[in-house]
């Protein structure tokens, strides 16, 4: 890796840390769910910046309507929550504070069904409901947040020796208790889970599923090499055996529930695996799969969604088309697969071919956010800039924390000679992305240049506050 690289990383992971302990240090007394609540704002445009979010609309939409799925089960809430997935082969998840949860792609690797994705995101919104972090917090001084994310900063961009110092540096501090959760707090969250999957009608079996995955992952795991997730997650064993009984005690009432369709979390899965593992890897594991013969009809076919994802990386768009077909012509109702399709003519040069399909997966599914920013990409594109904006503003409506359709509309504005207008644009996609250096120079440009909308005012004076609240300290 060229040291530059190695340089910001180490600059990133330092700079986490100085923002994070300078944000929590205070007085040593219990959170309030407002403190909370302005610690996890704080953390949201930090975390940006630290870590590779995948962050595509169909992925937030995907990751983020299952945890609507648990919250709306799961009561009144403190908090609005974010739900967020970061590119890294580490076996992780995270909850932060106020609502925000974090689950690495080596996490969802491990997985194989979608009821074991949601054990685990209910899991951590059962710790945000008990405020366990909040409590843990209370014992470190208001310090453990920064070192849970310095750790987190330190696996996810594989720093080395001097996150590590840091690191022990913290830990040294007496805050390494604070990373772990007790027996008590994780049969708590697993109690909640558990019960929560119940009430959406799915079956607890992918907790226990979900568990002995974890189990078998300690058990061939040792020392420094045991996942964080078990190290701030802790006790498989024990975790699986409570789970196991409390599904042998109610046998009976939860043979009634339905199985989950797994196309949704099967695409996101190998779509994940496409964007972080390396291709070779990743091909021979989809073509072990394809020759194992026990496996079942969705699953298998999905094997060739990951190789038309492989295939369209490497620029083999026919071979990626060939296999797609395949996908589609086994689930001919999924209107997301003619986005995946046109996204490959898109590649491929087929700009018309692209916006036909992206027009039919848009018009049978209104709320596919996915199709809808496709469409805005290609009419831009294709110099069709006002109905490009349409299109991008409905990603905006339905999606304001998603960054990048901030970027393409301040490109589309440049485009249109609007240079306020981009400014803004480009000064809210900075801030989203933690860039507040950069965020205050568009800012600066937006107030300089002439035609900046009315409404653009008002939303730069509540950015300049915000921009102010994250400086302060």
């Amino acid at each position: 890796m060229p040291s530059w690289k190695i340089l910001q990383k180490y600059f990133i992971c330092f700079l986490i840390f100085s923002f994070l302990q300078a944000t929590i240090l205070g007085k040593a007394m219990a959170l309030t769910v407002g403190e909370e609540r302005e610690i996890g704002q704080k953390l949201l445009y930090q975390i940006r910046l630290a870590f590779p979010l995948l962050d595509d609309p169909d992925i937030s939409q995907y990751i983020n309507e299952l945890g609507q799925e648990v919250l709306e089960v799961a009561g009144i809430q403190y908090f609005d929550y974010h739900f967020n997935i970061i590119a890294s082969t580490q076996f992780n998840a995270f909850a932060a504070p106020s609502g925000l949860v974090f689950f690495f792609s080596g996490l969802i690797e491990k997985m194989d069904t979608e009821d074991e994705l949601v054990s685990v995101l209910a899991h951590e919104i059962g710790h945000v409901v008990s405020r366990h972090i909040a409590k843990g917090m209370d014992q470190g001084a208001k310090i453990s947040v920064a070192t849970t994310l310095l750790a987190l900063a330190s696996l996810a961009l594989g720093v080395g020796t001097i996150s590590q110092a840091l690191l022990t540096g913290s830990l040294a501090a007496g805050q390494a208790a604070n990373l772990h959760f007790s027996r008590k707090n994780e049969e708590e969250a697993d109690r909640l889970a558990y019960g929560w999957m119940k009430d959406m009608g799915r079956n607890p079996a992918g907790q226990e599923s979900m568990l002995r995955v974890m189990r078998r992952i300690n058990r061939y795991t040792m020392g420094n090499n045991i996942p964080q997730y078990l190290l701030t997650h802790p006790y498989p064993e024990e975790r699986l055996d409570y789970v196991q009984s409390l599904i042998a005690y109610e046998e009976k009432e939860l043979e009634g529930l339905k199985q989950t369709d797994n196309f949704a979390f099967l695409r996101i899965k190998y779509r994940l695996l496409s964007l972080v593992k390396d291709g070779k890897v990743l091909r021979n594991f989809l073509l072990s799969g394809l020759a194992n013969v026990t496996i079942d009809k969705n699953t298998r076919i999905m094997l060739y969604y990951g190789l038309s994802q492989l295939d369209r990386m490497e620029k083999n768009y026919e071979s990626s088309k060939e296999n797609l077909q395949k996908v589609i012509d086994f689930h001919p109702n999924e209107s997301i697969l003619l986005v995946d399709l046109g996204i490959i003519e898109m590649e491929a040069g087929k700009q018309q071919v692209a916006l036909a399909l992206f027009r039919t997966a848009y018009n049978k599914d209104r709320n596919d956010m996915w199709a809808t920013f496709q469409l805005g990409r290609t009419l831009f594109e294709l110099k069709k800039y006002a109905a490009a904006e349409k299109y991008f503003k409905e990603v905006l409506d339905d999606m304001p924390d998603y960054s990048k359709v901030y970027f393409e509309i301040g490109k589309l504005k440049a485009a249109i000679g609007e240079k306020a207008n981009s400014a803004f644009y480009l000064a809210k996609y900075n801030l989203y992305e933690g860039r507040l250096k950069l965020s205050k120079h568009n800012i600066k440009r937006a107030l300089q240049e002439s035609g900046l909308a009315v409404e653009h005012k008002s939303e730069i004076k509540k950015m300049k506050e915000v921009i102010e609240k994250l400086e302060e300290n």
